[in-house]
């Protein structure tokens, strides 16, 4: 069975007071309020990380992450983050390949392939994230984009490496736009997704591989995503700053 995890990508927002202050709301009602099987991630700034740690550290639905981390495991690179420093402050999960890096920070599907072998060498699960553009979901270009991604960016990996990665589809143009794909077209990609996975590894591979939905998400509308065959969590944004509404987005995964 595959692995439900639903992630709330702080991205740059929270104060340590107001950071540790929605963990402890969000830890209690789940305590409180939820039983499913699903896997919640708290994915913070870098400088909470070792205080989030401690926070919900007996909390078992819930687990940490990190929004990115450095291609290199050590050295003279001012400003970077390792992925081995990110395991020792507890993280077991981190983001890479995000929209938002893709395109700010001009990172690149070879660049991304770094990251993921540095994150899997220091024993953290990638979430690895592709999706199209609206210019390119316009043109029907959408299928070839994320092929490229995903080729580009996992299919060095060997089989036994691809089976410790999450993907994340996130549709650029749904992200922080209130605009989410319809649950028809989000399964249609999960599919896709999964499909090259088969065609690349095997089937039963591709069965086990955890495929999170980001754009928009929030209780409107997870449930229905989350009933579709191929949708195994979400990769949350905005609704993740709020305690109640990541918390309901949890409680609509069964």
């Amino acid at each position: 069975m595959r692995k439900k995890i639903i992630a709330g990508n702080w991205k740059m927002n929270k104060n340590l007071e107001e950071g540790m202050g929605l963990v402890s709301e969000i830890s209690n009602m789940l305590k409180d309020e939820y039983q499913g099987s699903a896997l919640a991630l708290i994915i913070p700034p870098f400088i909470h990380i070792n205080a989030v740690s401690k926070l919900i550290a007996d909390n078992s639905k819930l687990g940490l992450g990190a929004q990115n981390c450095s291609n290199h495991q050590s050295g003279a690179f001012t400003g970077e983050v390792s992925a081995e420093m990110l395991k020792s402050c507890g993280c077991t999960y981190v983001v890479i390949g995000h929209s938002e890096r893709r395109e700010y920070f001009n990172e690149n599907n070879a660049w991304l392939a770094q990251k993921i072998n540095a994150a899997l060498a220091s024993h953290l699960t990638p979430i690895y994230c592709c999706g199209e553009t609206l210019a390119e979901r316009e043109k029907e270009e959408h299928f070839t984009v994320l092929q490229k991604q995903i080729s580009e960016g996992l299919f060095h990996l060997s089989a036994a490496q691809i089976q410790h990665v999450v993907i994340a589809y996130e549709p650029v143009w749904a992200i922080g736009t209130g605009k989410t794909a319809s649950t028809a077209q989000a399964q249609e990609i999960h599919a896709f997704i999964r499909g090259l996975i088969a065609q690349k590894y095997s089937d039963a591979i591709a069965q086990e591989i955890t495929i999170q939905y980001g754009g928009s998400v929030k209780p409107e509308n997870a449930a229905e995503l989350f009933a579709a065959a191929d949708i195994d969590g979400a990769l949350v944004g905005g609704a993740a700053l709020q305690s109640r509404s990541f918390v309901d987005i949890i409680k609509a995964m069964a």
